[in-house]
């Protein structure tokens, strides 16, 4: 890989890490576009930390918020703090997405296996595309992040399981799923952020122990460094524009662009006009 490969894809991935158009399809359609070879599930993970460092580095003072309020409420004994709510969620939602990780980890990393599939890619982003609209316009919106419960915070983490397949998108399944329980898009977008540091940071840190063993090469430090920092950059103003976007409009946008992305992948792919 190319330092303007690495660059690309680290701006690719930054790009849609966090909005609901899915990351992991763009790194494998993007490369087929261009005529480059497929990075693979590894490399797309390792550069995922760069939007972990960015979500961090926005919320920082709402994770201090939620951790230390959390301390306090467990010191007090006052189960139903809003904090201590937020933080059990969180850990509950992560869960589902760990155990399918893991179990299926093995054929999501296989390079010629169905999950690299560019149809499988074009059909989970209709798919998710007509549940997102369909939660917009179910959703009454009418709730914010402090009224989350652990059990929800569960429902939401089994729809961040549908992220292990490309095309339908962490951020995407999660906002979604956050908009059929009634919270605000905003706020459904914050949960959704915050819900996945503990998923992305397992993985790509995972990925990153798996390819230090296996030696990269001063080659593969410069390439994945390169991804990281712009993956990192990218990431952070997505995240300011997406949460100061939705809190005035709509998610239509994204649902229109799933729906022609996804189109366009499957025609394509047929065609044998990308692999």
């Amino acid at each position: 890989m190319s330092v303007v490969e690495a660059l690309a894809l680290g701006i690719v991935q930054g790009l849609t890490e966090f909005l609901p158009i899915s990351s992991s399809a763009h790194l494998r359609v993007v490369p087929a576009l261009l005529g480059w070879k497929d990075p693979g599930v590894a490399y797309s993970a390792v550069i995922q930390l760069g939007s972990v460092l960015a979500v961090l580095s926005y919320f920082w003072k709402d994770l201090i918020g939620i951790l230390f309020g959390s301390f306090k409420a467990v010191s007090t004994r006052q189960w139903t703090n809003g904090d201590l709510r937020l933080l059990a969620a969180i850990c509950v939602g992560t869960v589902p997405i760990c155990v399918f990780g893991l179990l299926l980890k093995s054929l999501l990393e296989q390079p010629h296996g169905p999950f690299r599939s560019l149809t499988l890619i074009g059909v989970a982003s209709i798919v998710m595309g007509f549940l997102l609209l369909l939660a917009e316009r179910a959703g009454k919106r009418t709730r914010c992040l402090d009224d989350i419960t652990p059990k929800e915070g569960f429902i939401v983490g089994l729809g961040q399981t549908l992220a292990l397949i490309p095309g339908c998108s962490r951020s995407g399944s999660t906002l979604t799923f956050a908009l059929f329980l009634d919270l605000k898009r905003d706020e459904a977008a914050r949960f959704s952020f915050l819900l996945g540091i503990p998923a992305i940071a397992l993985s790509g840190l995972l990925e990153l122990a798996d390819l230090y063993r296996q030696g990269i090469g001063s080659a593969g430090v410069t390439d994945l460094t390169v991804g990281l920092f712009s993956s990192a950059v990218v990431s952070y103003l997505a995240i300011a524009w997406l949460i100061k976007y939705l809190s005035n409009h709509s998610t239509s946008i994204f649902v229109v662009y799933r729906l022609v992305f996804g189109a366009t992948i499957v025609v394509m792919s047929w065609q044998s006009w990308i692999r």
